[in-house]
């Protein structure tokens, strides 16, 4: 039996996961821990906490195209 595209068991389907929110990313950002190792990006939470009502809406925008464009693995 084919069940919303499954045609092998162990096969699942992928259900639709919904684009983050502003609230999300602001969430997010509250979140990060001052004096935390920089990733790869080498940008402190410092400098992100610090620019939140500036940066926030360019890292939302950001994410967005990303989701989009190209998806997030």
């Amino acid at each position: 039996m084919n069940v919303h595209g499954i045609n092998n068991v162990g096969q699942t389907a992928e259900l639709p996961v919904p684009e983050p929110s502003a609230s999300e990313v602001k969430m997010v950002i509250e979140k990060l821990k001052r004096h935390a190792s920089s990733g790869n990006d080498q940008i402190p939470a410092e400098l992100i906490k610090a620019g939140d009502r500036t940066i926030r809406p360019e890292i939302h925008t950001l994410i967005h195209s990303t989701w989009n464009k190209e998806g997030i693995a």
